[in-house]
């Protein structure tokens, strides 16, 4: 995909340059021959896929594990949560250690012990090591899902840049499209009799691979500057996201009871207090966790708040209609995984396209994306509130692969577009922070959508009060869709101001 010379790579593998207010100087440029480049962003979406699948990939298998390892209701939905919370915590901090140990160096960091975490949940003999496993497999992602975006940042310049975050964008959505499809055929299967295993098992060939191609082909430069981990800051910003998230995720399967709203309160003030301390440390010269002026950037905000919305209703999505399908409708995991593969055929398709459309559309195609998108969300509940209780999979098709072409168009340029303010410098906490939103996202979607969901079905439900439970989400997952639509045009015309300056 990138037939030209690579730019100068700027991954460190000792002291590295900073994103704080005393940067170090600029890395000594590394010239990487197109084969060299290739292999190197090949190793990349590898790892991008495999992080973004597994907060997915669990989903379908819920009930296989709930029935070999006799896990309650709570047990199994944390190793969903698990992975995502810890994920979700600790990005942002395993960005800026990349820009302190060096890119390449966490990258394998994380991805070793991301695969030995992966063995480890495969073989788990019950559901509370499986759940400490998954917390680790998160806390791995979060260790070099970062690293990717700032390889590519400060690894590729111009159009090759633009292709590179188009090709993370395309892996990003497809990741999280066929996680589930792929779950399911796993499920199906039962390789060996193992039943659910070989959702986790699969990824030891892949992470092994993918950590001896990293070997091979991502090269360490050394700078002469080594910033510091804002220590305090890490403590501030981690405790913030443990107060809002953990009951954002367990709050529905624990009747929401009143720590729930304590926690979430609490959060307020240590996200005050962290958002003081980082201009604090940024106004004496130190270097922040998160660059203030990164929030500055009109573009950045707006990339962030689509992050926030588009992943939060994608994933909201993604659930109930996993639950749905299987048990409203009725269907296998397998059946399952196989009406999300038209979503996913038309994301992929779309997005091979989008480098040929952008030069006609250029960042409008965000605009018609997202709007494609929210229309797709629109027919979606149109079709279940006309089909009612007569409700089948085939029936939803249509509208999800409306979604599919909206999301096509609108994902493979929005980590770019997001990143067009920001200097390379920066890209490591930049990345963290984008992904952090996307992981919240997350984590809110599952909840409220659920909440609504699980709320409207009752205790006691039918096939007519699992389509009206599906249905009432469906508003808001459209409302959703809508708020990820609103946010692109003041992204757009940052990225576009910034790219003509």
């Amino acid at each position: 995909m990138l037939d030209d010379q690579a730019a100068p790579v700027a991954d460190r593998d000792g002291p590295g340059t900073g994103t704080g207010t005393k940067p170090g100087p600029e890395p000594e440029p590394h010239a990487g021959t197109p084969a060299r480049a290739k292999g190197m962003l090949l190793v990349a979406m590898a790892a991008t896929f495999m992080a973004m699948m597994d907060s997915y990939i669990v989903n379908v298998a819920i009930p296989s594990i709930r029935t070999d390892l006799g896990a309650s209701v709570s047990a199994a939905e944390m190793t969903v949560a698990g992975y995502i919370l810890i994920y979700g915590l600790f990005l942002v901090t395993g960005g800026r250690l990349g820009d302190i140990v060096g890119y390449r160096r966490m990258f394998l960091t994380g991805l070793s012990l991301f695969t030995a975490a992966s063995l480890a949940c495969g073989i788990a003999p019950n559901p509370e090591t499986l759940i400490v496993f998954r917390c680790a497999q998160g806390l791995a992602a979060a260790l070099f899902f970062p690293q990717i975006l700032s390889i590519i940042q400060t690894t590729f310049d111009g159009t090759r840049r633009d292709k590179a975050l188009a090709l993370f964008g395309v892996t990003i959505g497809l990741a999280a499209i066929s996680g589930q499809l792929i779950g399911g055929i796993l499920v199906h299967l039962d390789l060996f009799g193992w039943g659910w295993r070989p959702i986790f098992l699969v990824n030891l060939p892949l992470g092994l691979a993918t950590i001896a191609g990293a070997a091979l082909t991502m090269p360490g430069i050394k700078g002469t500057h080594r910033p510091r981990l804002d220590l305090p800051g890490v403590g501030l910003l981690t405790a913030a996201l443990l107060l809002l998230t953990f009951p954002l995720a367990e709050g529905r399967t624990a009747d929401w009871p009143a720590w729930c709203f304590v926690m979430m309160a609490l959060s307020v003030p240590f996200f005050i207090a962290f958002g003081r301390w980082e201009l604090r440390l940024s106004a004496r010269g130190g270097q922040p966790l998160i660059s203030p002026s990164l929030l500055r950037l009109r573009g950045y905000r707006s990339g962030n708040a689509v992050f926030l919305a588009f992943f939060a209703g994608n994933a909201g999505l993604f659930f109930v209609l996993a639950v749905q399908l299987q048990s409203g409708l009725g269907y296998s995991a397998i059946e399952s995984g196989l009406l999300f593969a038209p979503l996913g055929i038309a994301f992929t398709a779309v997005s091979l396209y989008v480098p040929k459309l952008m030069p006609r559309l250029g960042l409008h195609i965000l605009t018609a994306g997202y709007g494609i998108n929210a229309l797709g969300y629109l027919a979606l509940l149109l079709t279940a509130w006309a089909a009612g209780d007569d409700m089948s999979g085939p029936m939803l098709v249509p509208a999800l692969v409306v979604i599919g072409i909206g999301q096509g168009l609108g994902v493979s340029p929005l980590l770019g577009t997001a990143l067009a303010e920001v200097p390379p410098t920066e890209a490591g906490s930049a990345a963290g922070v984008l992904e952090t939103m996307g992981q919240l996202g997350m984590t809110i979607g599952i909840t409220l959508v659920g909440l609504l969901y699980f709320t409207t079905l009752g205790e006691t439900p039918g096939r007519h009060d699992y389509a009206e439970a599906f249905t009432v989400t469906l508003v808001l997952n459209l409302a959703l869709s809508l708020l990820a639509m609103l946010c692109v045009p003041p992204l757009r015309r940052a990225a576009a101001a910034a790219t003509a300056a």
